[in-house]
This record gives structure tokens, C-alpha cells and sequence, in this order.
């Protein structure tokens, strides 16, 4: 059974030239042909190992094709990308706390109500960026993504510790985040804060496998 993905790994090898990532690639596709040969325990016919292989993960021509394709997306784009978004995000939530409690414009009272009566949506639309950062670096760089998700997230995570900072020395006014600001809503941010690897771990594996 080592045969035919041996020979699937050596052609894979082959194809991917000289790719920067080729090492973390082919550990990664070894790691899925090892489960599609364990999934076909008992086939002994080697040609029809190999196709089932192919089926499932392409033929080593087109694998490479996609990844040479990838090349055009940086770790450090993707990176600097969802650090960015995270910055938009508190960036906006910072100016409209800021305008609502400074200039008391009646229309931004109304915007500011609505929002603070839905905060698990909020906080529901702000664990899906999450779990859509971890996919995506998954997705796009399958294995060798593991690194680029930890550096990513730690980087991302700065503004969140910034503003829990700034709020638990009352630097930040806590009337300005009335009628949010409660025990409750304080021990849902702080568990919210510590399932957020787990989050984008999980849609970091996700992307993985829909890069296979």
C-alpha cells in the first residue's frame, strides 16, 4: 500500500518545482493519502489505490497548478489583511462610542440604541470574523499555515487588550459604554476573548480540508 503513495508524493515532489512551501505541502498530502489508504484497508490492487487517490485529491499536475497559483497571496498579506479588518472594526466601534457621547447627535442615539440591544448578534458577527480568519489562512495555506494563524491572531488580539485595558482603569469612561457595560456583559467578553483561538483553530482545520 506504500507504493502508490509513494509514487503520488515523488511525482507531487516533481511538479512543485522549486515552491517555497513544498516540504509543509507534501506533509500535508501525505497526511490525506495515509487516511485514504486506511479508508481502503484490504485493497491490495495498486492501480486502484492510485485512482482512488486521484479522485479524492487530483492528480499531482493539477495540485501543483492551484499551489503555484497561491503563490500570489502572501502570508504576510493575509496577515496584514485580517489585522487591518480587526482595526476597522474597533476603529469604527471606537469613533461611533466617541461621536455618541460627545457631540449627542439625536440620530447617532438612535444608531447607538439599536446596537447595544442586540450585542450577542454583535458578538456572533465578531466570532465569525474569527473563524473566517483561521479558514482562510487554512485555505490558502494548508499546513504551513499554522505559524502565519498564531502571529496573525496575536497581532489581531492587540486592540481588544488595548480596550480592556483602557475601560478596566477607567481611562475609557464607563458611562460610555452604558447600558453594555454589566457583570454579565464583562464575563462574556473576557470568555468570548479566550475562545477566540479555539475559534479560528477550528476554521483553520476546516480550511485545510477544503484545500484538499
Amino acid at each position: 500500500m506504500e507504493r502508490p503513495k509513494n509514487r503520488f508524493l515523488e511525482e507531487l515532489d516533481h511538479k512543485l518545482g522549486n515552491h517555497e512551501d513544498k516540504k509543509s505541502i507534501l506533509l500535508e498530502y501525505e497526511t490525506h493519502i495515509e487516511e485514504i489508504l486506511l479508508e481502503s484497508y484490504g485493497c491490495s490492487n495498486e492501480n486502484e489505490l492510485m485512482e482512488r487517490i486521484i479522485s479524492r485529491l487530483g492528480s499531482p499536475e493539477e495540485i501543483a497548478a492551484l499551489w503555484k497559483q497561491e503563490l500570489s497571496v502572501t502570508p504576510s498579506n493575509m496577515k496584514w489583511l485580517f489585522i487591518l479588518m480587526n482595526i476597522f472594526f474597533f476603529g469604527g466601534g471606537s469613533l461611533l462610542t466617541l461621536f455618541h457621547n460627545v457631540f449627542q447627535w439625536n440620530w447617532l442615539s438612535v444608531v447607538w440604541r439599536h446596537l447595544t440591544a442586540i450585542p450577542s448578534i454583535i458578538a456572533f458577527i465578531y466570532m465569525f470574523f474569527w473563524a473566517l480568519l483561521g479558514y482562510e489562512i487554512g485555505k490558502g495555506f494548508g499546513h504551513g499555515g499554522r505559524t502565519l494563524l498564531k502571529k496573525t491572531f496575536l497581532l489581531s488580539l492587540i486592540p481588544n487588550l488595548m480596550l480592556m485595558v483602557l475601560t478596566v482603569f477607567e481611562i475609557i469612561p464607563h458611562s460610555w459604554f452604558e447600558p453594555l457595560l454589566t457583570k454579565t456583559f464583562i464575563i462574556a467578553c473576557i470568555i468570548l476573548t479566550v475562545l477566540l483561538y479555539p475559534i479560528s483553530w477550528l476554521g483553520y482545520r476546516w480550511g485545510r480540508k477544503a484545500s484538499i
